[in-house]
């Protein structure tokens, strides 16, 4: 994004500086509203006026494919690229899930999670055209599941056809920072990452219920993702929040992805038409967040270089005793509010939910990342069948197990469990009732102490922020991926999980031994058996599109 001589003139607060002040501790929480002014609360759909619609079916029902399957690509045929699987395709990332009511009271439900159902990430869909649809750049308006048209590449069919090659298209990601900084202020854009994170993930998923290839485009800069979704085109915006750009996914709907130039592609959409105006998503009276703009443009992303990286040859994953089918799992995924605080979880589903979060070669979710693993998990084992209670360490890749051992507390065991697939790197670090723990460090909250097991993700956070504040976002995205996968693992296992954002991060810290900033708490996640709350009236998530 282009910065004026005032912008370059006003200091910019530091990662690390956002980072500190942006921690809760067991004596502040971090600065937000004194209470939710419900006169701003922002409206849930961004909507562009005046841009041209074209409907989406929905036929996520009807694509029964083995949600094992999502793993092992290689079975699946590949569905030609046309409105019905463009359709699947959001129905299944970013389309509502269900809307529930209690009493007076109604809200919409979506497959993809976000941290106080606030839902800060748009998508746009870049591509050459169907037979029904013609070539552009299209917002995604998941309330009316349809695409609006905000620029029309008509004239450049054939030459956007190039470049993008006959089988890709591209989904660009963005933030409505003002949603989340409404309920939870500064530490709100730790929040929007997070939730771009579950957004690429989920995307992959339904990806990969297709048969389609997704990568995320590492090497574009934020100025080059704003041009290609018209982010920056203040006009558009002139009554309504802005949307900050974040990431460009190459989908391939027929073998790898092929290589794109994207500022040839970008000067042809910032020549085009383009149509639509947002609508305003909160009066005029709202909270300003300076210090989320200021590390926002702290951690723009310029144009970079590919670093290609190989994951380890990592056994096939373990297979999952599901009967359900993943458009089924991933339709009904939701975040548990309360877990029953006694049931046991098997040490086969354990351990396969472990499984499914290693970055393998071409497997959902993590090929869509270009860089090796810089999240690690450290578990609060409360209820798994054949393991002691305690904290267990879960390190994602070589470096992280490095770090993990040179800076968590040295007295840790770092054992490996007795019975346990020999590829999967868990480690035994000591035995203990960990649920008070675990309960205190996530902000006193019960849901992490009541289920079979809660997890803190920890970041490789000094190394990675070197000279490069952008790679911070990309920290809390694959967190947020993590926290997805885990999501609908639990779904496939017959119980549910929740991510949860509020934690004391240097408490965690301490009970873990880190005297550093080598690694850094990023997100706190749980998984258990659910409580249903029966006072709550489930309702279809389209039933109002056939009225």
């Amino acid at each position: 994004m282009q910065k004026t001589k005032a912008d370059m003139s006003k200091p910019i607060i530091s990662v690390d500086e956002y980072h500190q002040r942006s921690k809760h501790s067991l004596q502040k929480y971090a600065t937000g509203p004194d209470g939710l002014d419900w006169d701003t609360q922002p409206d849930p759909f961004r909507t562009f006026d005046h841009s041209p619609r074209f409907s989406l079916p929905l036929p996520a029902k009807n694509l029964l494919v083995d949600f094992n399957d999502v793993y092992q690509q290689q079975r699946i045929q590949p569905a030609i690229l046309d409105k019905n699987t463009i359709g699947a395709l959001f129905e299944l990332s970013m389309g509502l899930s269900a809307w529930k009511v209690y009493g007076k009271d109604r809200w919409a439900l979506r497959v993809n999670p976000s941290s106080g159902n606030l839902h800060p990430t748009e998508a746009y869909i870049l591509f050459g055209g169907t037979s029904i649809i013609p070539a552009g750049v299209y917002h995604y308006h998941s309330h009316d599941h349809c695409l609006e048209q905000r620029c029309n590449l008509k004239p450049n069919t054939d030459e956007i056809g190039t470049l993008l090659g006959e089988n890709d298209f591209l989904i660009g990601l963005s933030s409505i920072h003002w949603r989340e900084a409404w309920k939870y202020g500064e530490r709100a854009f730790r929040y929007c990452q997070h939730d771009v994170g579950h957004a690429i993930a989920a995307i992959r998923y339904a990806a990969a219920v297709l048969g389609w290839k997704v990568k995320l485009l590492d090497q574009v800069s934020d100025t080059q993702i704003a041009t290609a979704l018209g982010l920056n085109r203040a006009e558009d915006f002139a009554e309504a929040e802005m949307e900050a750009p974040d990431a460009l996914l190459q989908v391939s709907t027929n073998g790898e992805t092929s290589a794109l130039d994207i500022q040839a592609l970008t000067d042809i959409i910032n020549a085009a038409q383009w149509k639509g105006l947002a609508n305003c998503l909160s009066p005029d009276n709202r909270i300003h967040w300076g210090v989320i703009e200021e590390i926002n443009q702290t951690c723009e992303k310029p144009v970079t270089k590919l670093s290609p990286w190989a994951p380890p040859d990592y056994p096939a994953i373990t297979p999952c005793e599901t009967e359900d089918d993943a458009s089924a799992i991933i339709r009904q995924r939701r975040s548990a509010q309360a877990f029953d605080g006694k049931s046991v979880l098997s040490l086969s589903k354990f351990y396969r939910m472990l499984d499914s979060l290693l970055p393998r070669s071409n497997t959902t979710p993590f090929d869509a990342l270009p860089w090796q693993p810089r999240i690690h998990l450290v578990l609060f084992v409360h209820r798994v069948e054949g393991l002691k209670p305690g904290l267990y360490a879960f390190p994602r890749g070589e470096t992280g197990q490095q770090l993990l051992t040179q800076n968590l507390r040295a007295e840790f065991d770092w054992s490996r469990p007795a019975i346990r697939p020999e590829s999967l790197p868990l480690y035994h670090l000591v035995s203990a009732n960990s649920q008070n723990a675990a309960r205190t460090v996530s902000c006193h909250q019960d849901i992490a102490s009541d289920g079979a097991f809660s997890v803190t993700m920890l970041a490789e956070y000094d190394s990675v922020l070197s000279e490069k504040p952008w790679r911070y976002r990309q920290l809390f995205w694959e967190a947020g991926m993590v926290g997805q996968s885990l999501y609908l693992e639990a779904e496939a296992a017959g119980i549910r999980a929740t991510g949860i954002g509020c934690f004391f991060d240097d408490a965690v810290h301490e009970i873990l031994g880190i005297n550093n900033k080598v690694l850094q708490v990023v997100y706190h996640f749980t998984v258990g058996t659910p409580v249903l709350d029966t006072r709550l009236i489930s309702l279809p998530p389209y039933g109002h599109l056939n009225k």
